[in-house]
């Protein structure tokens, strides 16, 4: 009896084939250069000087990990931390979930599904820094539509809500919260593709509305929903305008992000500094995307 499963024999290229292999990659050539240029090399720069004083203008000064242990000293940092946790969290489970939903709604197409359809996907053409701008006057102390609304019922209410503690924190959330077009269109995407004889069999099995859902759908976005998911966790890795044209991290660091720790620090001349925070963001999203990949079995295919 065999030990293993005797693997096929690997075929040998022709003459021809040969030949050719000088042609692609004298065409990959180009392509290869431009990668290494715009995305390897900055990132082992990043990677090298994270290690170093350097100041933008004279040359790094190699300090160890210094930067480092600055960094998880700082209570800027710790908190920008703690808030990227709980925007993961709300990110995972708020933002993909509202965002499956609607796809779901979608697919069944229910009356008025087009208009729907149609008033949910309009605010993908505006960009995130304008939706932050749209939240600020939404939660404006003085003539925020929030508060006169409130007013309404409470004529001494005044909150200004990107400014006071705790609501900072949920008011810039609320600024991506349910912006979740990307998410809809690639769940609704793998949806479209389940072959409509799978769902005829289970109906002619028995299978409920709840069920089809349960037991085919659901399973067979597995893929399109942990994209989603790395989707919407590097968002909040790499979110910056929503909280600069809002917030600016404040008060006292409640909504500070990564990005803006970055920023600061570049504004402040420390660019070792800034990148030992880049290469932290890097290695986030490396664990994201690992961690996601196996929870959702993303290699594995649907059919």
């Amino acid at each position: 009896m065999e030990s293993g499963r005797k693997r096929p024999a690997r075929t040998k290229a022709s003459r021809l084939q040969r030949a050719n292999y000088k042609w692609i990659y004298l065409f990959l050539l180009p392509t290869v250069i431009i990668f290494a240029m715009f995305y390897v090399v900055p990132i082992v720069e990043v990677f090298v000087t994270s290690f170093t004083q350097w100041d933008g203008f004279n040359a790094p000064r190699f300090n160890g990990i210094r930067n480092y242990i600055n960094l998880f000293n700082s209570h800027s940092f710790l908190t920008s931390l703690k808030n990227l946790f709980w925007w993961c969290v709300i990110a995972m489970t708020l933002h993909v979930g509202f965002g499956t939903l609607v796809a779901f709604v979608l697919f069944h197409r229910p009356r008025g599904w087009k208009v729907t359809r149609a008033v949910f996907m309009i605010p993908n053409v505006i960009s995130a820094a304008a939706w932050a701008m749209i939240y600020r006057f939404i939660f404006n102390d003085d003539i925020g539509i929030l508060n006169s609304l409130i007013r309404l019922i409470n004529p001494d209410f005044s909150v200004d809500w990107f400014y006071v503690s705790p609501w900072a924190f949920w008011s810039v959330t609320f600024t991506w919260l349910f912006y979740a077009v990307i998410v809809t269109l690639i769940v609704l995407g793998d949806l479209l593709n389940i072959p409509q004889e799978l769902t005829e069999a289970a109906r002619i099995d028995g299978a409920t509305g709840w069920q089809l859902i349960r037991y085919i759908h659901l399973p067979l976005c597995r893929t399109a929903i942990g994209t989603s998911i790395i989707c919407s966790l590097t968002s909040r890795i790499a979110m910056y305008e929503q909280i600069a044209l809002t917030t600016a991290g404040g008060p006292d660091y409640e909504t500070v992000s990564l990005p803006i720790l970055l920023v600061n620090a570049i504004t402040d001349y420390r660019y070792g500094y800034a990148n030992a925070v880049g290469v932290l963001m890097f290695l986030f999203g490396l664990v994201i995307l690992w961690l996601v990949n196996r929870l959702f079995r993303m290699d594995e295919t649907d059919y």
